[in-house]
C-alpha cells in the first residue's frame, strides 16, 4: 500500500469519526434557528414553508438519483405517522414554545430527554432489553436536572406555562414517534423515506399556518433562518444521518446526543445574550450526565 492511499484512507478514517461530532452540532442549530425566525413569522407558517421547499428539493433529488420508493400502503401509511409526529407536531411544538418566550437551550434540553423515555419506555413494555440500575439512576438524574433548570425559567417569567406545555408536547411527539418508527417503518432509503414524512407533515402544518393571523415578515434574517433549516437541517443533517448509518456508526451520534442541551445554550449565550445562571448550568450538567449514563451502560437481558 503507497503512502497516498495510506493518507487517503487515514483521512478517510478521520472524517467518518468526526461526522457524528457534526451532525450533533448541526441538530444543535436547529433550536438556535428557531430563535431567529420566531420574531418575524409564526410557527406554523415557517414550517409550511420548510416543509414545502424540502419537498421540492427532495424530489429533486430522488429523481436525479433514481430511487425507489416505499413498497405498499401499509409503509406509506406508517412513514406518514412519523411524519405527522416528527416533524409537524415535534418542530411544531418546539417552535411555538419558542414563538412564547421559551429560551432555545431550555427547549433543546426539554426535547433532550427523548432518549431517556425512550429507553424507560421500551423496557417498561419488555419491548426492549431491561434496564439497569446504573440507568434507572440515569433517568432520574436527567429529570431532577431538567426540573433545577425549568424551576428557575418558570420563576424568572422567561418561560410561560402555555410554553413549557408546548414544548413536553413536542418531546411527547418525538419520543412516540421513535418508538413507532422502530416498530413498524421497515429500512428503506432515507430520501424517499423523508419525502413521505415531510409530505404528511405538510398535510397538516398548511391548514394550520392559513389560521395564524400573523405574516410573514421576510427579511434578509428570516430568509437565512429558513434557507438553514432547509439545506442544513432537513437535507443536510438527513444526508448525515443516512450516512452514517449506512458506515455503522450511528450509535456514535446516540452516545453524543446528551451534549445538545449544553452546546445550544453555549450557542444561544453567545448569540442572543441568554443567561446562564449556575442552577441552569448545574441543572444542564445533571441532565447530561443522566443521558450518558442512560446510553453508555449495557442493558441486562433479564426483564
Amino acid at each position: 500500500m503507497t503512502p497516498s492511499s495510506l493518507a487517503v484512507g487515514s483521512r478517510q478514517e478521520w472524517l467518518l469519526r468526526s461526522t457524528p461530532v457534526v451532525f450533533v452540532l448541526i441538530w444543535s442549530t436547529g433550536f438556535i434557528v428557531a430563535r431567529y425566525g420566531m420574531p418575524h413569522a409564526p410557527p406554523m407558517t415557517f414550517l409550511a414553508w420548510r416543509f414545502v421547499i424540502s419537498l421540492l428539493l427532495f424530489g429533486l433529488w430522488i429523481r436525479l438519483a433514481g430511487l425507489t420508493w416505499p413498497v405498499g400502503r401499509q409503509q406509506w401509511l406508517h412513514l406518514s405517522v412519523c411524519g405527522v409526529l416528527l416533524h409537524a407536531a415535534y418542530l411544531g411544538g418546539v417552535w411555538a414554545a419558542v414563538k412564547l418566550g421559551m429560551s432555545s437551550g431550555t427547549s433543546a434540553l426539554i426535547v433532550g430527554l427523548q432518549p431517556l423515555l425512550t429507553a424507560g419506555w421500551m423496557s417498561w413494555v419488555s419491548a426492549g432489553p431491561a434496564l439497569r440500575f446504573r440507568q434507572w439512576a440515569g433517568l432520574a438524574l436527567g429529570l431532577c436536572g431538567l426540573f433545577l433548570v425549568v424551576w428557575e425559567k418558570l420563576n424568572v417569567g422567561e418561560a410561560s406555562a402555555q410554553a413549557l406545555a408546548l414544548a413536553l408536547f413536542a418531546l411527547l411527539s418525538i419520543t412516540v414517534g421513535t418508538i413507532y418508527q422502530k416498530r413498524y417503518v421497515v429500512s428503506a432509503d432515507v430520501r424517499t423515506s423523508n419525502f413521505v414524512q415531510l409530505l404528511a407533515a405538510s398535510v397538516i402544518a398548511v391548514p394550520l399556518a392559513m389560521l395564524e393571523p400573523q405574516a410573514m415578515n421576510w427579511n434578509v434574517q428570516l430568509v437565512g433562518a429558513l434557507a438553514w433549516s432547509v439545506v442544513v437541517l432537513t437535507l443536510g443533517g438527513s444526508s448525515l444521518l443516512f450516512m452514517l448509518v449506512q458506515k455503522g456508526v450511528a450509535t456514535r451520534v446516540v452516545s453524543l446526543m446528551y451534549l445538545v442541551p449544553p452546546c445550544t445554550a453555549v450557542m444561544a449565550w453567545f448569540l442572543f445574550g441568554e443567561t446562564l445562571t449556575w442552577s441552569v448550568i448545574v441543572g444542564m450538567t445533571l441532565t447530561a450526565w443522566g443521558v450518558w449514563w442512560v446510553m453508555s451502560s449495557p442493558v441486562s437481558q433479564g426483564g
